[in-house]
């Protein structure tokens, strides 16, 4: 697209571009999930003890947060459209290195490079918001989240299934594919946008700290955000190997299954944002907040039935999207004109709970199964309350 028909700030964002950006987050983000129902699968193939496997979707997240830091705030810098290219380029080749791993070194190597080019996502949500009109920008940052959502979930539900019917490294040379299209479609349809920010990118990065300083918010949202984000990946983390105990017995093809359950919290996302404009971040934040204590009090109380462990999957998600809605729209808002690097500080501390959340789930696991795994999950929960309660003094 040439630079004459670049987009204006609040000015409008055709919706069709956001619908196409929605279904690309959605391809994007799959790649850090689509390994969580397959663990015992890789780990049987690979020859692997539980703790090693349940470190590829720690590496994952880990590299996920450093591409948040270090890719993100180029968005402010160089045009955005060259970033997602790259991103989507490097891509290709580590998803096609995880499909060909015979080892548990290049596994976890391809795993975090693939964690840190992830990242086309962040890029779309501040370039929506920045560019939406100011009556839209929830609505539409809502549905970029909406697909983000569902590549989230769908990402489980297609890799237990072929994982189950074709193994799993069918599954990761289906994803190269879906980027490959991917990367074709951004060369044709994202606009040229101009940098907004002047100077090295080492001063960009030192921006990010003066950042934090200046909007003591941002540090309130993304924090409690995190913890949270952590209790959700925790219980993803460890449902492949649940699921496979009694009383379920249950493969691959059934934790894909239960992704399909949270979809309830995708459908919410779009709708979220009035809810925001009209009782708050606060309120809402608090109802997401409740939302995901009730739905590890439901999986540690009902957790031998299937009726408790999907009533916990669907809750979650739909309390999750409440949070990050709700945290990540007040984040960029503090300082429109540096949104990209105002994510950037709100996903990398997202991701980094996250990360946390998943090593402490898959710890608590090994020594004291589902149980171990309920307490890390409360144990987020909680944690995100107390430092809300901490910065209000």
């Amino acid at each position: 697209m040439q630079r004459d028909k670049c987009l204006k700030p609040n000015e409008g964002i055709p919706s069709s571009l956001v619908a196409l950006l929605a279904v690309m987050a959605g391809v994007s983000v799959a790649n850090l999930y689509y390994c969580q129902p397959l663990l015992n699968l890789i780990r049987e193939d690979i020859g692997l003890t539980e703790f090693q496997v349940n470190l590829m979707p720690v590496f994952t997240q880990i590299g996920y947060a450093l591409g948040l830091l270090f890719i993100i705030p180029m968005g402010d810098l160089y045009n955005r459209r060259s970033t997602i290219l790259i991103c989507f380029g490097v891509l290709f080749f580590s998803l096609l290195t995880i499909a060909s791993s015979n080892n548990v070194m290049t596994l976890l190597v391809a795993s975090f490079i693939t964690g840190v080019f992830s990242v086309a996502p962040q890029i779309f949500i501040p370039f929506v918001s920045q560019f939406s009109r100011k009556d839209e920008k929830e609505r539409k940052v809502g549905l970029i989240l909406s697909g983000l959502l569902i590549g989230i979930l769908g990402s489980r539900v297609a890799s237990g299934y072929v994982g189950d019917i074709w193994g799993w490294r069918t599954m990761y040379g289906i994803a190269a594919g879906l980027i490959a299209i991917s990367a074709v479609i951004v060369m044709k349809t994202f606009p040229y946008v101009e940098p907004t920010f002047n100077g090295r990118f080492i001063k960009l990065m030192s921006s990010i700290f003066r950042l934090l300083k200046e909007y003591p918010k941002a540090v309130t949202y993304s924090v409690r955000s995190g913890l949270i984000f952590g209790s959700l990946l925790g219980m993803w983390a460890c449902m492949a190997f649940r699921i496979k105990e009694a009383p379920f017995f249950q493969g691959s093809d059934v934790v894909g299954l239960l992704g399909l359950c949270g979809i309830a919290g995708a459908l919410t996302a779009s709708n979220a944002g009035k809810y925001i404009t009209r009782y708050g971040v606060e309120r809402v934040n608090a109802c997401g907040v409740s939302f995901v204590l009730l739905a590890w009090i439901i999986m540690g109380l009902f957790q031998n039935y299937y009726v408790g462990i999907i009533a916990g999957v669907i809750i979650i998600d739909i309390g999750m999207q409440c949070v990050q809605l709700s945290n990540q729209s007040a984040t960029m808002k503090l300082c429109p004109q540096a949104s990209s690097r105002m994510n950037t500080i709100y996903m990398v501390t997202y991701f980094i709970g996250g990360s946390f959340g998943t090593f402490l789930a898959g710890t608590m696991w090994v020594k004291f199964g589902w149980y171990g795994t309920v307490f890390a999950g409360l144990s987020m929960v909680i944690a995100s309350i107390l430092f809300t309660l901490l910065r209000r003094r």
